[in-house]
């Protein structure tokens, strides 16, 4: 096989002659270059090839690391609603024992209806926000937190008022006020008088009420039940003791509700009218003591705590 060679410089030609084994190695050439190129396309075009394989398992871990993360984040989601329910749920709680709270004291302090009504949703007023910017400005959690701040200061004015109202109302209760009986008349001052028995000027301890036989005898403040029986002159007679060093007398009473030791409040029905001991008809002999000595009822009997 010749090989002619032409030069477009000198117009000469020069040949190359080739033998057997030649041939051979210049036909493999010549096909073996197709062959390659398309094996190497081919496999381009499979897919198969090491570095696609190992982005698409990056790609894939990626995929998982996302979506685990996604799951944690609705977990946590779940785990916060949840939280903010309970203390809600709290929050709901505290709203109906301070509810309850004024609404004692509204009853204790005496307020005429609708004064101050806990049941009732409290009178607000202002201009109008965007809802949108409230929640920009602050967190849930923010506001959660302020409302339960308000009921704490809430709480603890209501107790304080609370508190302030029960000590009046204690001072009320063992205060030495008022009339002993429900219904009735003074029959009797206190201070020197003419004896009913002996007609001569003789002093009275105390003043008398006098009402129907049987008439509720009561207690004019809180105290303790130092005597219940017969004594001398008094007839059937209760002793109470008020603490501050003061103490009231029922007397000539015809049954006595209570014994010695008892406590009992203002108002309290102590014993039953009637005319025991040195009494000329029913009625109650009440005396007022006042560091052991005997003052006249009259003052106590108008006087009023605020």
């Amino acid at each position: 096989m010749n090989i002619i060679f032409i030069s477009n410089r000198k117009g000469t030609t020069r040949s190359l002659t080739l033998n057997h084994w030649a041939k051979v190695l210049l036909s493999m050439c010549l096909l073996g270059l197709p062959v390659s190129g398309g094996i190497y396309l081919g496999t381009l075009l499979s897919g198969t090839h090491p570095v696609d394989l190992n982005i698409i398992a990056s790609m894939r871990q990626e995929l998982a690391e996302q979506q685990a993360a996604l799951d944690s984040g609705r977990e946590d989601a779940r785990l916060k609603v949840e939280a903010l329910t309970i203390k809600l749920a709290e929050l709901q709680a505290r709203l109906v024992r301070l509810d309850a709270l004024g609404e004692r004291l509204s009853e204790a302090a005496g307020l005429e209806d609708g004064e101050f009504d806990f049941s009732q949703q409290p009178a607000v007023g202002g201009p109008e926000q965007d809802l949108l910017q409230v929640y920009q400005n602050s967190e849930l959690e923010e506001l959660f937190q302020q409302l339960e701040n308000q009921l704490d200061s809430s709480e603890s004015q209501l107790g304080i008022l609370e508190s302030l109202m029960m000590d009046r109302n204690v001072q009320r209760q063992s205060a030495v006020t008022g009339r002993p009986i429900k219904q009735g008349w003074m029959s009797s001052r206190f201070g020197r008088r003419t004896d009913p028995f002996t007609g001569h000027r003789a002093w009275h301890n105390g003043v008398d009420f006098a009402a129907k036989a049987g008439s509720d005898i009561i207690a004019v403040a809180a105290g303790v039940v130092t005597w219940s029986g017969e004594r001398n002159g008094y007839g059937q007679m209760v002793e109470l003791d008020h603490g501050e060093d003061y103490a009231t007398r029922y007397a000539h009473n015809s049954k006595n509700l209570v014994k010695v030791g008892d406590v009992v409040k203002k108002g309290d029905v102590i014993a039953l009218m009637g005319s025991s001991g040195r009494s000329t008809g029913p009625h109650v002999h009440f005396e007022v003591y006042k560091n052991g000595r005997a003052v006249d009822p009259a003052s106590y009997i108008r006087r009023t705590i605020r």
